[in-house]
């Protein structure tokens, strides 16, 4: 992960390294774009846990009717298509980090499903009656204001105290102007090496064309114009 070199980032890298040190449920925050499922894989690398692979689900992606059997799995018969015994991502996690994207997505009636199996540590799969444990580090994350879904009862605030243990704020690009043409270069020097391209240097000009790009640009979109030079 480039973490820049603003006063943000800075502090961000240092309270990572303390975050991945403790198991603590971690609730990521910022924009879309601004890197929060790559800021959740590397808290996994430096965790203990980083020998298994980290589990990452679209909460936003998955469709009402399959949300138990998605997270939770299903047995076999458990219905029309169910032919054989499958986990779920919560069981597929186990001994690692299960990171929840866009969490505030989640319409009400799921997320009390999802807390129950956060506050028991198992799960019981569609169409059984056995709770399988689970040994879990859970990462969640969102673009919007879970305080405010609350106070407007569209986001359980049980929930929200569950999976804000620890909060981390992603900042954009442009509350750290310093790190906008060094993360130029970053992606120009990767798209050089995957295109077989000789490596680029950035001009002044082209500094301060970059330095100059819309605040609504983030890291994520950040990767076309410096494909683009």
């Amino acid at each position: 992960m480039y973490w820049g070199e603003s006063k943000e980032m800075k502090q961000l890298r240092a309270l990572i390294g303390k975050v991945a040190a403790t198991d603590a449920n971690v609730l990521i925050t910022g924009e879309n774009g601004t890197g929060k499922e790559v800021l959740a894989r590397e808290i996994h690398l430096l965790s203990g846990r980083r020998e298994r692979e980290m589990v990452a689900v679209d909460m936003g992606a998955i469709a009402e009717p399959l949300f138990e059997s998605e997270l939770f799995g299903h047995v076999k018969g458990a219905f029309t298509d169910a032919y054989a015994d499958r986990a779920g991502k919560f069981e597929t996690a186990d001994k690692s980090t299960l990171f929840l994207d866009e969490i505030g997505n989640l319409p009400c009636h799921l997320q009390a499903k999802l807390l129950t199996a956060i506050q028991r540590r198992s799960v019981v799969r569609v169409g059984s009656n056995t709770p399988v444990p689970v040994d879990i580090r859970l990462i969640c994350a969102t673009n919007r204001n879970l305080q405010e879904m609350v106070d407007r009862k569209e986001f359980r605030e049980d929930l929200l105290y569950r999976i804000n243990t620890i909060h981390v704020e992603l900042p954009p690009l442009r509350r750290r102007k310093e790190d906008i043409v060094p993360l130029a270069r970053l992606f120009a020097a990767r798209f050089c090496k995957q295109y077989g391209k000789e490596p680029v240097e950035f001009t002044r000009d082209a500094e301060e064309k970059l330095e100059a790009y819309p605040c609504t640009a983030t890291s994520a979109n950040w990767s076309t114009p410096s494909k683009r030079r």
